[in-house]
């Protein structure tokens, strides 16, 4: 690479883009890397700043800005992810070849990005993302950087990718909705229509679903048949509070083999229960408190996509949940492109 005056650089290569700013109108390469300069181009190149302009020359010890991009999406590539084939002024990005929850190793892409003179930058961790939609860019900041550098880079990496997309499952979904005063017809059932959306949005099938009083031997027997019916999921809606007559935590453990957590450090959402139970664990259940009902966004809508995605939650992943997990109520809901459920 060489830098020599604009004014000389007719019949020479350009060795990367050279990027064109018209406020409110354009942000975007005037010429593309390989471009043969023409004399009707130097006046253009001029408006753009450009007084000097680099030309390429092979160097064995370097590695050109759009190389090392590319070395940096093999670190982060693999099933279900892929990457915009136009390479812009030396940025790959990365893309989402169906809808899932994107996995990322923070720590590693930590590593990486302090090694200086490269970068990745992406949506954050245990992100529902759809079909299509871009998840990341990396790129290195100079134009020109050692091939020493980027394999330190790779070492650091390893051969494990950076991210991962998960699809969701097709999940069959048993629905028990508890309360006297729906049992009894005192109120229409409000609860059991958000979570049918909320769950068809994943692509969710249910497959049951139970009306129960508040009598504990009914919501247990309720629970019962929703898994008979086949349910791996069981969702259990209202009876989560402190209340005497708020049976569904016991209902639940009744029929799970293991209770996760009663409890989570999440706003609304601090009643959640997540538990376990049928052969290999095969049976996710959840007690919805009455917030998932009412409110926008909850703790159902964090830990829900990480259950599509065929995840098992333990105590310590909901423990983690804590800074981030409170909803600042904004007056335009924007989830999941906020901090909520960012831990």
């Amino acid at each position: 690479m060489r830098l020599i005056d604009t004014k000389d650089a007719v019949g020479h290569m350009l060795c990367h883009d050279i990027t064109q700013i018209i406020k409110g109108e354009k942000k975007g390469p005037v010429f593309r890397k390989g471009h043969i300069i023409q004399p009707e181009d130097v006046d253009v190149l001029l408006s753009v700043g450009k007084d000097h302009i680099y030309i390429w020359e092979v160097n064995e010890n370097m590695l050109h800005e759009n190389d090392a991009a590319l070395m940096l999406y093999d670190m982060c590539k693999n099933e279900h992810l892929t990457r915009d084939p136009d390479i812009k002024e030396g940025k790959v990005e990365l893309i989402a070849e169906c809808d899932g929850l994107l996995k990322i190793d923070k720590e590693r892409i930590d590593k990486l990005n302090s090694l200086g003179e490269m970068m990745i930058a992406s949506i954050h961790d245990n992100f529902p993302v759809k079909k299509g939609q871009h998840l990341a860019g990396m790129r290195v900041i100079p134009l020109i950087i050692e091939k020493e550098k980027m394999a330190k880079a790779r070492e650091v990496v390893g051969d494990k990718p950076l991210f991962k997309l998960l699809p969701y499952r097709q999940k069959k979904v048993g629905i028990v909705t508890t309360g006297s005063e729906v049992y009894y017809g005192r109120i229409k059932d409000n609860f059991t229509p958000v979570v049918i959306d909320k769950v068809k949005a994943f692509g969710a099938e249910v497959i049951a679903h139970e009306i129960s009083s508040d009598d504990v031997e009914m919501e247990i027997n309720c629970i019962k048949k929703v898994i008979d019916a086949g349910a791996n999921i069981v969702l259990c809606t209202g009876g989560m509070s402190v209340d005497p007559d708020d049976k569904t935590p016991y209902a639940i453990g009744q029929n799970a083999s293991r209770v996760i957590t009663y409890g989570t450090p999440v706003l609304p959402g601090a009643m959640f229960m997540l538990a376990y139970g049928g052969e290999n664990e095969n049976i996710t259940f959840m007690g919805l408190p009455g917030c998932v009902m009412y409110e926008k966004r909850t703790i159902f809508d964090i830990v829900l996509p990480r259950i599509m995605a065929g995840e098992k939650l333990e105590k310590s992943d909901i423990d983690r949940l804590g800074v981030g997990g409170y909803c600042m109520h904004c007056p335009v809901c924007i989830f999941p492109n906020c901090s909520f459920g960012v831990s």
